[in-house]
């Protein structure tokens, strides 16, 4: 099949958290199956100091392209990603894309992602490249369904187009003023935006995803289901309800090749199940390293994560300085967002300087460190889209405390002491005394060696490979 993808991040070139590593590791593991996949990103002004080897692709220079009164230039560029054996593009708008980060506020941040997606629909014109599926990613991708059937449409380079619409997180919809909708230049076709949306003056990107997709998907079974419900449908439940079976979730999977204790290329000490000797040298040395009190019996724990309600860390306030003054463990944190989270773990290390330390923004060495050093992994979210950090914990025998809510219930299995069953911590209810038990409980597991040692085999045993999630998606695109 020829797939494109459209997405705003990509590992290795721009990423927030785990939409980057699943449009990479997905797009990887379906051209290893045979398909011709074809990416298409923005050309973020950070690309200037990776070395990146790209150039300018002929056919497609000092394009014009024209968003209602706004008129823009780019210019396709193709970027070799070392390991990858499909085609990266990159659309070059600087008067767009080059800014601070990735994401902003403001007032045509819905045009900086109307462009990477009229843009990329446009190179496949000038590349003649008759695409089979249109895979869209999330709300920035999200009007390729509806432009294919309406600006688009006259061109029967995609007659035969299918497209399938991902819900990465569908807490970020990417709604703009309605006064704008002539930027989407869908002329006669302006009539197939939801009225009742302009009704209310706005315009709902992620929605029209939903609503004029083939085929829409989400990243977990049970988050597919969850969605459906006013609890965690962000006022879109009715239309995912009304999807029926074109609804489907598929749980992410595990890029192998750069998570696994046995080669990872930022950790220096190798571990598999059978020999967890070399953890235990992980662990001295990532103490040793951000100057923690060093310790053989006291559990550590690790974080990181994005720093925002959703993640549920805030349920930590109450619980985890106490656990510390009365308890002998360690913490080890990585993450930014909320300033008052960033502050209270700010001002944990400082008040348990031998047992805190906290690292503000992302780093992808300690990332990979804390889940190779860390007997246990802290993931308290509310809702949980999918989740890729609990399954990359357990390939590191690293046991995962979770809530039981969308990805994180349908990879992670409470253990039971009873039956030697199970992978990690799970808890139910999103509230303080939760997340007190999830700890209390495994401090227990910690203490009880045997028990945690069959824990961490059972985790390590886990198979969340991409080679399988991207046979579901491959069965998707051919049924649908």
């Amino acid at each position: 099949m020829r797939i494109v993808n459209i997405a705003s991040e990509f590992a290795a070139l721009s990423k927030t958290g785990g939409l980057a590593d699943v449009v990479s590791a997905l797009s990887r593991a379906l051209a290893a199956r045979g398909h011709d996949v074809r990416v298409f990103l923005p050309a973020y002004g950070s690309l200037d100091a990776l070395p990146l080897d790209r150039w300018e692709v002929e056919v497609a220079q000092n394009v014009e392209l024209v968003l209602g009164p706004h008129h823009y230039r780019y210019t396709l560029q193709q970027a070799v990603v070392p390991g990858n054996t499909f085609q990266v593009y990159l659309i070059d708008c600087p008067e767009l894309f080059h800014r601070p980060t990735l994401y902003g506020e403001d007032a045509d941040e819905h045009r900086r992602f109307l462009l990477l997606t009229r843009a990329a629909l446009d190179s496949c014109q000038r590349l003649g490249f008759a695409p089979d599926i249109v895979h869209c990613h999330d709300w920035h991708a999200a009007f390729a369904p509806l432009l294919l059937k309406t600006t688009y449409a006259w061109d029967r380079l995609f007659a035969a187009t299918r497209t399938v619409f991902t819900i990465h997180n569908l807490g970020y919809q990417g709604i703009f003023s309605a006064d704008h909708a002539d930027d989407l230049g869908l002329g006669a076709g302006v009539s197939q935006l939801q009225q009742s949306d302009l009704y209310a003056g706005r315009i709902n990107a992620l929605l029209h995803g939903v609503v004029h997709a083939d085929v829409v998907t989400t990243v977990s079974p049970t988050y597919a289901r969850e969605i459906c419900t006013p609890e965690h449908g962000f006022g879109v439940d009715p239309f995912l309800r009304a999807r029926g079976t074109d609804l489907v979730g598929i749980l992410n999977g595990v890029d192998y090749a750069e998570w696994d204790p046995r080669h990872d290329a930022y950790v220096t000490e190798r571990f598999n199940s059978e020999d967890l000797s070399g953890k235990a040298r992980a662990k001295a040395a990532l103490l040793h390293r951000m100057a923690l009190a060093p310790t053989v019996r006291a559990p550590l724990l690790g974080i990181v994560s994005r720093l925002t309600w959703q993640k549920g860390l805030d349920l930590l306030y109450e619980v985890l300085p106490a656990l510390l003054a009365k308890r002998d463990l360690r913490l080890v944190g990585t993450g930014n967002g909320d300033p008052a989270l960033e502050h209270f773990f700010v001002h944990l290390q400082r008040r348990f300087p031998q047992q805190v330390v906290f690292h503000r923004g992302y780093n992808e060495e300690l990332a990979h460190w804390i889940e190779a050093a860390a007997d246990g992994f802290i993931m308290p979210s509310r809702y949980e889209p999918c989740g890729l950090n609990q399954m990359y914990s357990l390939r590191y025998g690293t046991l995962p405390i979770v809530r039981r809510t969308g990805g994180l219930a349908d990879s992670v299995q409470h253990y039971a002491a009873a039956t030697g069953e199970g992978t990690g911590v799970v808890f139910e209810h999103a509230d303080a005394q939760g997340l007190r038990w999830a700890l209390e409980h495994f401090l227990w597991l910690y203490s009880e060696p045997a028990h945690f040692q069959r824990a961490q085999q059972n985790a390590m045993a886990q198979n969340f490979s991409w080679d399988h999630q991207a046979s579901l998606y491959e069965a998707l695109f051919t049924q649908r």
